[in-house]
């Protein structure tokens, strides 16, 4: 059997895939601690889902089903506010509507219904208003604001009030270009019950799955905050979710975005837990540019045949998937910072840094 060729190189945001935008809005203080990430591909994108959780809160994620007949995603939000930061979806749609994206239904411009599946992670009260939750117009502002050189990390969109394992979540992002010039990607939102630290040494569990010298800065904390830290009691938020969005710049079939989906979580089993019980949300998209073309004769299709050598490349995809989540987990954790009674990694092992 085949296995995933070694990288050639890391790369550390989403953005830097060609076309892909990135948008967060978010408000704090004044009772607010919560916010909206959008990702923007280039239009005929293809996407698909994957959700693990047992508490999830989704929005066109069936649609993205391999059996189903959208193939195209204009943009992926994920946001805080629990099942009421699902309205924030709804402002992405009215951007995308007034720029005339989404899947023609008639013969004039105007004419489209925009395809925007979303996912939705617990933080309300965060920031001591349970009433203040992100609307529509998060929705809105995270997409006209989305750029491809917004590489900001931690208390930023569906991060700002996301908490993990007791200490302060946030997001992050991971990149890698694969030996054939193909960059895979990962953000995560990560917002999880389960914890990313390791109780026996207080590393970061994903750390072992950097790329070179990546977190090579890091140091294991001193015995002393480890102690401490374990004899602190910690109360992780009761519902959690992680969310991630794996985009590649290859083209993939819909059903061959499935399985990439599917890989990002692993990347979380990786680097938190536990993961994926009854009160998480934990739920993964994947997105195909379609920038790039795999070798002449290996085009997509519905059929899987071992002779192929395409299955094999998208096999490094799926590799490269799932460590992209754990490190980008990783880089949510390093990130972010102390807000109220959650602190940080790094202000909690200081000696860390």
């Amino acid at each position: 059997m085949k296995t995933p060729t070694p990288t050639l190189g890391t790369r550390n945001h989403l953005i830097d895939i060609q076309g892909v935008h990135v948008g967060h809005y978010q408000m704090i203080g004044d009772g607010w601690l919560s916010g909206t990430t959008v990702v923007l591909p280039p239009q005929g994108t293809v996407g698909s889902a994957d959700v693990r959780g047992g508490g999830p809160g989704t929005r066109e994620t069936d649609c993205l089903l391999p059996t189903t007949m959208v193939s195209n995603v204009d943009a992926v939000c994920i946001s805080g506010g629990s099942a009421y930061g699902l309205d924030t979806a709804s402002g992405v749609v009215r951007w995308l509507a007034s720029q005339n994206r989404g899947l023609k239904i008639g013969p004039e411009a105007h004419h489209v219904v925009p395809i925007v599946p979303a996912a939705v992670l617990f933080d309300l009260g965060a920031g001591g208003n349970f009433k203040n939750q992100p609307t529509a117009d998060f929705g809105w502002e995270a997409t006209n604001r989305a750029s491809q050189t917004d590489a900001r990390l931690g208390n930023v969109g569906a991060g700002t009030g996301a908490r993990s394992g007791g200490l302060k979540g946030g997001i992050g992002s991971a990149s890698v270009v694969l030996h054939n010039g193909i960059t895979v990607a990962a953000l995560v939102a990560l917002n999880s019950a389960g914890s990313t630290v390791d109780p026996k040494s207080g590393e970061l569990l994903g750390s072992r799955y950097g790329l070179g010298d990546e977190f090579d800065h890091l140091r294991t904390p001193k015995k002393e905050e480890l102690r401490a830290w374990l004899e602190t009691e910690r109360t992780p938020p009761a519902l959690n979710t992680t969310l991630a969005v794996i985009v590649t710049d290859v083209r993939l079939a819909k059903h061959e975005c499935a399985r990439v989906a599917a890989s990002g979580h692993d990347g979380m089993a990786r680097s938190i837990s536990p993961i994926h019980l009854y009160t998480d949300g934990d739920t993964v998209f994947a997105l195909s540019t379609g920038e790039k073309e795999f070798p002449e004769g290996e085009a997509a299709s519905g059929a899987i045949n071992t002779g192929d050598e395409r299955i094999y490349k998208i096999n490094e995809i799926i590799s490269a998937a799932s460590d992209c989540v754990a490190r980008a987990v990783v880089h949510a954790m390093l990130n972010a910072e102390s807000v109220r009674d959650w602190t940080s990694y790094h202000d909690t092992f200081p000696s860390t840094r």
